[in-house]
């Protein structure tokens, strides 16, 4: 019987955990960003 509540318990949890997709394109999106930023800052100071 311990084992049919343990099985219970963690298919909850696994219901419950939010979806994280959208947050790590924002992540990936910004990170992006500040690399090209940079990039761009570097190449406008190497050109004078």
């Amino acid at each position: 019987m311990g084992s049919l509540q343990q099985k219970n318990e963690r298919s909850s949890e696994k219901d419950q955990s939010p979806n994280l997709k959208g947050t790590f394109i924002s992540v990936m999106l910004l990170g992006v960003f500040i690399i090209v930023s940079w990039v761009g800052v570097y190449i406008f100071y190497m050109m004078r």
